[in-house]
């Protein structure tokens, strides 16, 4: 499973070719960063935890900023964990996880 962390910015309308209006909400979805991956040796399961939206270090506990420091990152304001995260690719402590991990017409739930 693939995913990553988007905030709802607001609604609008799409117009087909003949004229037809669509409902559409528009998601700012990313740059989301990873700042743990879970393994089944140390943890019992496989997953990556994504951190989305900056937060002020004055903002955040002693604990959250060490937890995301290990990774080199700041703070985040949301803090989500994605358990069996494919990718293409290993994903590292401190990458960068953005929306084209999904491909052109890919179903995604929201």
């Amino acid at each position: 499973m693939r995913g990553i962390i988007g905030r709802k910015i607001g609604m609008t309308r799409i117009f087909d070719e003949i004229g037809n209006a669509y409902a559409a909400t528009v998601v700012e979805a990313g740059p989301c960063y990873v700042t743990q991956v879970k393994s089944a040796e140390n943890d019992g399961y496989e997953a990556i935890q994504v951190g989305f939206e900056d937060k002020k270090e004055k903002l955040a506990s002693k604990p959250q900023i060490g937890h995301v420091a290990a990774a080199g990152l700041k703070p985040f304001r949301i803090l989500k964990e994605f358990r069996d995260f494919e990718s293409e690719e290993p994903l590292e402590k401190g990458a960068e996880i953005k929306v084209d991990i999904f491909h052109e017409g890919e179903d995604v739930n929201v």
